[in-house]
């Protein structure tokens, strides 16, 4: 390999590297900004599990882990 395949290889692969963090940064103020703007919950309810297994006031699709079950009176999200 001469050094100005290194180098180029060494440049594609850096280029590719930022591009991928830039993306990652723009995705996710895309998401948090849709969230926040049509179904993001109210900011006094918290994310919980319902009697029947699914998960309430979470727009997200990863879910927390060990979340409480929901108290009977809470109201779900749609």
């Amino acid at each position: 390999m001469t050094l100005a395949e290194f180098a180029k290889g060494s440049a594609t692969f850096l280029v590719v590297i930022v591009a991928g963090l830039l993306s990652t940064v723009y995705v996710d103020r895309q998401f948090a900004a849709g969230a926040a703007r049509s179904d993001a919950p109210p900011a006094s309810t918290a994310a919980c599990v319902s009697a029947d297994g699914g998960w309430k006031n979470w727009p997200w699709p990863n879910v927390p882990a060990l979340s409480p079950k929901c108290r009977e009176d809470a109201r779900p999200h749609s």
